[in-house]
């Protein structure tokens, strides 16, 4: 396997930890014990990561997707 080159390495972004962090401790208000305990499938079910997305679309965006393609 090849070492990936600088093209690839500007898509990497570091780990939000900050945002983790706040989520973990402020939002779900978990004692740090339970937050450092947790595996990351754990921490995404909680924060929402593992309900089912939408299938359909809201009025507003399906008005927002007629204006930018008209049918004539």
């Amino acid at each position: 396997m090849a070492a990936a080159g600088p093209d690839q390495r500007q898509d990497i972004k570091p780990f939000p930890w900050g945002q983790v962090i706040h989520a973990g401790l402020s939002l779900l208000r978990l004692p740090p014990a339970v937050f450092w305990a947790l595996t990351p499938v754990e921490f995404f079910a909680m924060t929402g990561g593992m309900r089912p997305h939408a299938t359909t679309i809201d009025r507003p965006a399906l008005e927002g997707l007629m204006r930018l393609f008209p049918d004539g």
